[in-house]
């Protein structure tokens, strides 16, 4: 096995989902960096897998350290396996910073593609998915929640979080109030026996949860923004009453910030419109 490092998706329910290559590399690699080791290791014994091996701890608190450590073991000969607790690597998960480095130490990095539950969950939701935007984990306190959907309220894209049972109840309350009627899905327990994706507004996934117990991880999807459209106006009516007041560029700034108006269609009708008044 040639060495550098190989970034190797893991399943996120369902044993058999992880890839016969993901397999033969886990069983190949001389490292495994993994995020909790005890996690991995039961991984390992479910998939027949060696534990003798050298297993590093690589997190958000380590990770600066450790990647030093993972590419002096590369540039040495060894194989290394990046792997998260479940589901593809560096998705909201540590990681990047050791890509980073590996890539400009100039080693070898290749990564073997499995289960991601953002994709997985988007492809049951029934949202739109021309176009999306994975958001991450929603913070725990209210002001950080509010603020985070506010911040992506407009986007014209579904938006995916990663959520807990235990705070959906909290995250659906404070969407009813931001994202109001837009449909919205909730995808849990992705693969496993109990997987299910509800759908439906905020208020009817509040209901649905305030009689059924909240259980397992989760992902919370938000359907696209609709199109503002702007209501019909009058530009040179506009122009007229501005230019009485201010001068042109000043009337054209003014019409072109607040409507969103093109500039140079809006200053030719200004200089009509001032040429005419003379």
């Amino acid at each position: 096995m040639k060495n550098g490092l190989y970034i190797v998706a893991t399943p996120i329910g369902n044993l058999s989902d992880i890839s016969p290559r993901a397999v033969e590399t886990l069983k190949a690699a001389d490292v495994i960096a993994c995020e909790d080791s005890r996690v991995t290791k039961k991984l390992f014994s479910l998939l027949g897998i060696s534990l003798q091996k050298t297993f590093i701890v690589l997190h958000d608190h380590n990770e600066n350290e450790q990647a030093q450590k993972i590419i002096d073991l590369i540039q040495s000969g060894k194989s290394v396996a990046q792997v998260s607790d479940a589901g593809s690597p560096l998705i909201s998960d540590p990681g990047y910073k050791l890509i980073k480095s590996c890539r400009e130490a100039g080693v070898y990095i290749t990564t073997l593609p499995g289960c991601c539950a953002l994709i997985s969950a988007l492809q049951l939701s029934g949202l739109p998915t021309n176009r999306f935007m994975f958001v991450g984990f929603i913070p725990n306190k209210d002001k950080g929640r509010a603020d985070l959907f506010k911040k992506y309220q407009k986007l014209d894209s579904t938006l995916i979080f990663y959520e807990t049972a235990p705070r959906i109840v909290k995250t659906l309350t404070a969407a009813a109030e931001i994202f109001g009627t837009r449909e919205m899905a909730v995808a849990r327990e992705i693969s496993k026996v109990y997987e299910e994706c509800l759908s439906g507004t905020a208020e009817e996934l509040l209901a649905h949860f305030n009689t059924n117990e909240p259980k397992g991880e989760m992902v919370f999807m938000v359907a696209p923004a609709e199109e503002e459209t702007l209501p019909e106006i009058d530009v040179e009516t506009l122009l007229k009453e501005k230019l009485a007041a201010a001068s042109l560029k000043t009337a054209v700034k003014e019409l072109v910030e607040t409507y969103g108006l093109n500039k140079n269609e809006v200053y030719e009708l200004a200089l009509k419109v001032k040429n005419g008044q003379k």
